[in-house]
Parts: C-alpha cells; structure tokens; sequence
C-alpha cells in the first residue's frame, strides 16, 4: 500500500461510488435549477435563495472532488480473503468492557467508511489502534473521555455479510 492510497472495504467504495453517482446525476442538477430559480427573481445582489442555493452548490463540487480523489486512492481489502484470529484491518471484533461487563461489536474499517451509528470504527481511531495486532482473551487499555477503560477482545470475525448488510440499506 502506497502512502497516498486509501484502505477501504469493497462495500465502503460501493458506497462512496453510489454517493458520487448521486450528487453528480441527481443533487448537481437539482441544484443548478434552483440557482437557475434563483437568478430569475433579479437582484443577485440581495437574493438570499441564490445566495443559499450557490453555498449549497460549492459544498455539493467540493463533496464531489473529495469522493472522486479517495474513489481514485481507495485500495480495497478484500475481507473475504482475511481471516485468523488477530485483530485487523476489515475485522469485526467483540470487546467486553472490564468494568460494566457490557459486550459490543465494532468493525475496523477505513477512516473514510467510519460510521459509528454502524458501529465502524476508523482504523486510526484509538480504540481501533488498542486493538490491531490482539487475539481473543487479551486486553487493551483504551483512552476515552472519561479516562482509561479496559476491555477484553471477546471476538474477531471476518465476514463478508456485513458488507453486504450496508449496501442493502
């Protein structure tokens, strides 16, 4: 892996192709009508919808070059072809939290596919760096907000499942 490219699941750059594909074939064109709108009610000086609408423009284009540079830097990591029983890159790993004894399922992916309502942690997250390299039954101290907490690496699996439970919704 190259310095400049980007770890990613295949699911993660389904994704972001289907976000690309969305913002340039049905928000680029949305919005060119509104700003075409817009300009109809005169003024430019004082329109606070063209005004609105040209934000919404610039921040739809930037989207849209960051989505096409990571789509051009993603190197994607095949999970179905990982597997053993340390912590990795693509791994779904279940830690059981020391002091509450509260057991939770985090996958490791790319930080431009983290979503933690998915319950996916960054690669580069400090949980995720606790963890890579660990095996079931060992420990990690991980900083957290409210100081440090221990868990315990209950499991790790590797699936393909879960990639396809994300493009499904």
């Amino acid at each position: 892996m190259s310095i400049s490219s980007i770890p990613v699941t295949a699911a993660g750059l389904r994704r972001l192709k289907a976000e690309l594909k969305q913002l340039q074939t049905v928000e680029r064109p949305r919005i060119s009508r509104e700003i075409e709108v817009a300009r109809a009610h005169g003024d430019l000086r004082e329109n606070s919808e063209y005004h609105a609408a040209k934000e919404k423009q610039s921040h739809i284009e930037g989207r849209i070059l960051d989505l096409n540079d990571w789509i051009a830097r993603a190197e994607v990591i095949d999970v179905r072809k990982l597997g053993g029983d340390r912590v990795i890159f693509g791994a779904t790993v279940t830690v059981v939290d020391s002091e509450t004894e509260k057991s939770v399922s985090y996958r490791i992916v790319g930080e431009i596919e983290a979503d933690i309502k998915k319950r996916h942690i960054s690669v580069t997250s400090p949980l995720a760096r606790a963890l890579i390299g660990k095996q079931v039954g060992d420990s990690a101290s991980v900083q957290s907000p409210g100081g440090a907490r221990e868990v315990e690496i209950a499991a790790v699996a590797f699936d393909e499942v879960a990639d396809d439970e994300d493009t499904a919704g």
